[in-house]
């Protein structure tokens, strides 16, 4: 079996597809500061010292028919969060023209529920349309979504409208999806993300970290996301709601998260690495490990039901771990 060394160097010299195999050896036997040390070469090599922004706004709130153990906007479980409905364009645009005047790269609307009906998906559309208008920092493919288990022609309503990356979670491993989530199925997920790319949408999908899965099915995910074709990986850290069945889940090591986020860029060379929700339970330099050990990507902002971080104090910290906007 190759060394971490002589991979590193395969995957740079030569475009090496990390195997399976390869990645486990690491996991069991490569020091953490030597696996982030070769992801940040990697990441470097491949995608530069430039960091992808982008940030979400909660466009409707709650009332989820689905039953993910994570989720606090499930009916299945007894959060105290916010219910409203779907989002007019007034409040689209205040949210976006914000993060725009913060030089955030990318702006999402993000949807609670299994789905959107048509009718609400022009409705979308037309908010979509006017913020392309609106705001040029969000064209050409700035603009991204996340709507659930939407149809083709749903999808390509949305390309149409200017939407550049649609978002969907595969959320963990596929062998422990079904002890997660019962109401929908890895394979529909899947099948989203194919038509989303059929449309002519870039992929954004990756998962939560620390729901109970081995380190293996953090290595599982990963060589999923890879056979799917993911552009884009936001990878979160479980922040455990109360009310929701994960709410006292042991939160993982620090050198489990950093160990993950520099396999998944061996994994990913090319990809955009997202730190994402979950990031401001961790200390502060814990999270500029992650982003100089493979992460080039992050969002920013508040995140759907749970407090984010300052832009302005994120960009402060890419700036110190080298990065440029």
């Amino acid at each position: 079996m190759k060394t971490l060394p002589e991979l590193e160097t395969a995957i740079i010299a030569d475009n090496h597809r990390l195997a399976p195999d390869e990645a486990h050896h690491l996991l069991k036997t490569a020091d953490t500061d030597a696996l982030r040390q070769s992801a940040d070469r990697i990441r470097a090599r491949f995608t530069g010292n430039r960091i992808d922004t982008c940030s979400i706004m909660n466009a409707r709130s709650g009332r989820c028919s689905e039953n993910c153990k994570w989720c606090a906007q499930s009916v299945h479980h007894q959060t105290k969060i916010d219910v409203y409905p779907l989002t007019d364009t007034a409040e689209a645009l205040r949210h976006a023209q914000d993060n725009h005047d913060k030089g955030v790269g990318r702006f999402s609307l993000v949807t609670s529920g299994r789905t959107l009906t048509d009718r609400e998906i022009e409705q979308c559309a037309a908010i979509y349309r006017t913020i392309a208008e609106q705001m040029p920092g969000f064209r050409n493919g700035h603009l991204c979504a996340s709507m659930g288990l939407l149809t083709r022609e749903q999808l390509q309503t949305l390309k149409e409208a200017g939407v550049g990356h649609y978002h969907c979670n595969i959320e963990t491993a596929p062998s422990y999806f079904p002890q997660l989530c019962t109401t929908h199925t890895f394979d529909e997920k899947r099948r989203t993300l194919q038509w989303a790319r059929e449309a002519g949408m870039r992929i954004c999908s990756g998962g939560i970290i620390g729901m109970g899965e081995t380190a293996e099915q953090r290595l599982e995910m990963a060589f999923a996301l890879r056979e799917i074709g993911a552009d884009s990986i936001p990878i979160n850290v479980l922040n455990p709601i109360p009310g929701t069945p994960l709410e006292n889940t042991p939160p993982l090591s620090d050198d489990d998260i950093l160990r993950t986020f520099a396999l998944f860029r061996l994994i990913h060379p090319t990809a955009h690495i997202r730190f994402a929700g979950g990031r401001t339970l961790l200390r502060r330099e814990v999270q500029e490990q992650a982003l100089r050990g493979g992460a080039n990507a992050a969002i920013v902002g508040d995140l759907l039901t749970t407090i984010g971080s300052g832009v302005a104090e994120d960009r402060e910290m890419f700036r110190r771990c080298g990065f440029t906007e």
